[in-house]
């Protein structure tokens, strides 16, 4: 085995792969070998690093400079002036706000995070199992297997207070405890990957960063649970997800930590990759289960729930991404210590898609109980441009809209419910005051009356009555009835609309009626639009 005095890594999430790292790391490798350095520079393929606005981002080690916004033409300059005589490309390095060059874990953005999910993304080779292998990967699994019965698996679980990462919050201990002493044969675990709210893709960067996290995940919890097969639902979309999860799956299985009698303990478990079809509802659970069996993707009436009933009538658990990517931490360094994080109600991490008016976008985690002015002002850098921050939209295009009074409260599960808001999906989107809450509540709309499958009536109506009910609000010609009438259509679609989608899709609109309810009144009373986004020039007072 070759040993290199230098590694050289390069960010190929998505967002960088966009913004052309497959070309920066072919000019880099070629131009490494045309100088004959080839055996003391290794170029390496990463997960996001986190930044995504400042992509195509470079780390060489052991000198562990950042560079940013590296183009193919850098490359020759990086050779010649970093390779070859040791000195920094000063004009590639970051700069903070204050315009000086700086490294990116010092900075605000990195400094406020507290990395577990994300560990591995953005330091390892994901398709190269030994370099996760080598930071731990699969050491909770072997202490599982070693040490630990299912029930004690479920029981560390359920002591460490973790919360369901793909919306509802719901215990995921109980989830494993319901399914563990579920009755039936067999039993199956599936990993929900299939990430269709707009402005979030914390799992695609998870899959495309640290496969090996999600598949230790899932074979924890089919030793937990007694399932020896699971499921992977990737949204199709996911492309890069695909690929490096089938690889790390064929890896896994050459190491013995898939397929029968993992590491001579007689638990077996096999992962099986499938690829979605773009539907959004099909991140609701039960559509999801529907989809893997081959059906149209409609949610199921509930109970039966999944751990009693789930994919083709069989006990099955079903965890998100994010949730399962926790499970060898908590095993490895135990409930208490996962405790000591976050907040009291809300122990451990969160992972956001950090966008909209802020200086810093990116993937970020978060200790829970974190305030979302920190957030905002810290990690996000503040608002640019001199403008103000106006909102934050958190748990994507179905959550809440969190005014600028708001700005001090805590990031948790509780704190968010008290102000009509939740985690949802992990997207975090920040809008400033160039913005008008009627033209982004009508966007909300017409993506939800496009997504909804048509399964149950008040969501298949109600998402269009909304719509239309705004779109005309926007235009100017609305009434002070047509108020009236959209709290009486969301009241009714979330008590009786049959799954999360048309439960949550009045969220946006209902906080925004309570927070900036004189936006809305400003277009029926006056037909103007008080940011002046909407251009709105329709006059006198309407009843």
């Amino acid at each position: 085995m070759s040993i290199h005095r230098s590694h050289i890594l390069v960010c190929s999430g998505s967002n960088c792969t966009l913004r052309a790292s497959v070309p920066v790391r072919m000019a880099l490798r070629a131009a490494i070998a045309d100088q004959g350095l080839d055996k003391e520079f290794k170029v390496i393929e990463t997960g996001c690093f986190g930044l995504c606005q400042e992509g195509p981002i470079m780390v060489i080690y052991p000198e562990g400079i950042h560079y940013c916004g590296v183009q193919p033409d850098d490359i020759d300059e990086i050779v010649e002036t970093h390779l070859k005589k040791g000195r920094v490309v000063n004009r590639l390095l970051y700069r903070g706000e204050a315009e000086q060059e700086v490294t990116l874990p010092s900075t605000p953005f990195y400094q406020r995070q507290h990395r577990v999910v994300l560990r591995n993304v953005g330091a390892v080779d994901p398709e190269n199992i030994e370099e996760s292998l080598a930071r731990d990967g699969y050491q909770g699994l072997a202490k599982a297997l070693d040490t630990m019965s299912p029930r004690d698996v479920v029981q560390t679980m359920l002591d460490s207070g973790l919360q369901g990462r793909g919306g509802a919050g719901f215990p995921a201990g109980r989830k494993w405890d319901f399914t563990l002493r579920a009755s039936g044969e067999p039993k199956y675990v599936v990993c929900n990957a299939d990430e269709g709210e707009p402005g979030t893709s914390k799992d695609r960067l998870i899959l495309e960063g640290d496969p090996h996290a999600v598949i230790e995940g899932m074979a924890i919890a089919g030793y937990a649970v007694g399932a020896s097969q699971g499921f992977i639902y990737i949204r199709g979309e996911y492309q890069l997800s695909l690929q490096r999860f089938r690889k790390a799956v064929e890896q896994a299985r050459e190491y013995g930590l898939l397929g029968s009698d993992i590491l001579g303990s007689g638990f077996s478990f096999n992962v099986e990759v499938r690829s979605g079809a773009g539907a959004y509802v099909c991140g609701e659970e039960t559509a999801l289960l529907n989809s893997l069996e081959g059906r149209r993707g409609e949610p199921r009436y509930k109970p039966p729930f999944p751990a009693n009933e789930g994919l083709w009538g069989k006990p099955t658990l079903i965890n998100n991404v994010e949730t399962l990517a926790n499970a060898a931490p908590i095993l490895m360094h135990g409930a208490q210590w996962y405790r000591s994080l976050g907040s009291e109600d809300c122990p451990g991490t969160k992972v956001f898609t950090l966008s909209g008016d802020v200086a810093n976008r990116g993937l970020i985690e978060v200790p829970m109980g974190i305030t979302l002015r920190e957030i905002v002002e810290d990690i996000g850098g503040g608002i640019p441009g001199g403008r103000q921050f106006k909102m934050a939209q958190i748990g994507g295009t179905s959550g809440g809209c969190i005014p600028a009074e708001h700005l001090d409260i805590p990031i948790d599960i509780p704190h968010l419910d008290d102000v009509g808001a939740s985690l949802g999906s992990g997207a975090l989107l920040i809008v400033d005051d160039s913005h008008c809450m009627v033209d982004l509540s009508k966007t909300f709309l017409h993506f939800f009356a496009h997504e909804s499958c048509g399964q149950c009536t008040p969501c298949r109506e109600g998402t269009m009555l909304m719509r239309k009910l705004v779109d005309g609000i926007a235009a100017g010609s609305g009434t002070r009835k047509d108020l009236e009438l959209l709290e009486r259509i969301t009241a009714t679609m979330r008590k009786a609309s049959l799954c999360g989608l048309g439960q949550t899709a009045p969220t946006p609109v209902l906080t925004a009626l309570r927070y900036f309810s004189d936006e809305y009144e400003a277009h029926i009373d006056s037909g103007r639009c008080i940011s002046g986004a909407c251009g709105v020039a329709v006059g006198g007072m309407k009843s």
